[in-house]
């Protein structure tokens, strides 16, 4: 199975760093195909945690390439203070590729995040304020800068000059100071030559390998209902975390693909704004979110907790042809008497089994639930599915029947060995 696709199913924080990594040992290559430095993994190997933003969770794991495609957005001063941070604690960053084609977050992008989402008020999205949404703007309005343009001081002056026109217009009427485009210039190009050696035909270098034979991972960031497209919009990412953002965000034809994995959590969660059928905005919620730790790798954030949510995990499914779900953090459930689950909706009064076609409807969504008894045990030194408790066989299993996926891994705790391999994948 030489090519795997793992993706977020819900809004992201899934735990997709430790499936990657997992499955990452098993791989040849591994390449990000979106997103930026706005959302992270945290990955525990051997005890030790490590906290991955614009870096392929693949990094970790040793003989693995590490790709960043032409779908990422690349902030370098962040590229290489982790690089730096990864190499300071013994984990060889030299094999790391970059995409002649990605895009680079300039400065006055963050800038214009921060400012433009101030100015919203009370409509505020939620962004990072990291610049990533206005880089993904340039991208599509063509006046975007591209790490190829770092080689040519020329083009790059132009470019910066250019996007600063309108850039600067924008900024004076919201009562920040106009940027110098020299000053841009020179900061890029202080990254040139020491990014040089990492920046490749990815596209190439990925079809290459799987003609090979080798196995490559590709690496989602965000999830399917960030989806610029498909999901909340527009309390959405700036890019494609589905299936087909691999293909666009890595030059690689959909025929190529063998299997998609969606990584899910075993209640809900996001950071953000936006509409959560199933939030918890109670102390239930506050309690399911400090038992789970869920705050922002990045950010550091509190995110909002809820529970499963199947109706999201089979739309998850469908849109992003899922062969295999990743269940996370079963662990935490552990304690509760009984455990809700959403099966469906009521809107307006009717019942719907799938998601709402319009965002009103899913914004007035309400959750119906369904009440499966929990478990007390510990489960974290669980190793096969028989040695899960009847009651957390019984949740996976129902879960699997309302997903319309079968569940392969399942995540008993944060450690790389803390898994349940039920269905082998990558020839585990």
């Amino acid at each position: 199975m030489p090519a795997v696709i793992v993706l977020g199913t819900q809004w992201g924080d899934e735990g997709k760093g430790k499936a990657t990594d997992q499955l990452g040992q098993d791989t040849d290559v591994v390449v990000k195909f979106n997103g930026g430095n706005n959302a992270g993994h945290t990955v525990v190997v051997n005890g030790e945690k490590y906290a991955l933003h614009l870096l392929p969770a693949g990094i970790l794991s040793e003989g693995v390439t590490p790709v960043i495609g032409n779908g990422v957005v690349v902030d370098l001063e962040v590229l290489f203070y982790e690089l730096e941070e990864m190499s300071a604690r013994g984990i060889d960053c030299t094999k790391l590729k970059i995409s002649s084609n990605a895009h680079i977050i300039p400065s006055y992008n963050r800038i214009i995040d921060r400012s433009t989402e101030k100015s919203l008020g009370a409509r505020q999205i939620g962004t990072t304020g990291r610049g990533i949404g206005p880089t993904y703007a340039d991208k599509m309005n063509r006046i975007g800068l591209r790490i190829q343009d770092l080689f040519d001081p020329s083009i790059l002056s132009q470019k910066v000059q250019s996007a600063l026109v309108t850039k600067n217009q924008l900024l004076e009427a919201m009562g920040v100071e106009a940027i110098d485009p020299q000053t841009v210039v020179d900061e890029l190009l202080s990254y040139a030559e020491r990014v040089r050696p990492m920046v490749v035909d990815a596209s190439l270098i990925v079809n290459e390998a799987l003609d090979r034979g080798e196995t490559v991972l590709f690496e989602g960031g965000q999830a399917t209902m960030l989806d610029i497209d498909h999901g909340t919009y527009p309390f959405v990412t700036s890019s494609n975390p589905t299936a087909g953002g691999a293909l666009t965000g890595t030059g690689v034809g959909p025929t190529r693909i063998d299997a998609v994995v969606g990584v899910a959590k075993a209640y809900t969660t996001r950071v953000g704004e936006g509409p959560f059928p199933t939030e918890l905005d109670n102390e239930v919620g506050e309690a399911l979110r400090h038992k789970g730790g869920e705050f922002g790798v990045t950010t550091g954030r509190p995110r909002r907790t809820g529970w499963f949510d199947s109706v999201v995990v089979r739309y998850s499914t469908r849109i992003n042809g899922l062969t295999d779900i990743c269940l996370t953090k079963l662990d935490v459930l552990t304690g509760y008497e009984t455990i809700p689950v959403c099966v469906a909706y009521e809107v307006d009064g009717v019942r719907m089994e799938e998601m709402p076609m319009d965002q009103t409807g899913f914004h007035h969504a309400t959750p119906i639930y369904e009440e499966l008894p929990g478990w007390s045990e510990d489960i974290t030194t669980a190793r096969r599915f028989e040695d899960l408790p009847a009651n957390a066989q019984a949740y996976i299993l129902r879960l699997e029947e309302l997903s319309k996926c079968r569940i392969s891994i399942i995540g008993v705790g944060p450690g790389r060995e803390e898994t349940i391999v039920r269905f082998p994948l990558l020839g585990q």
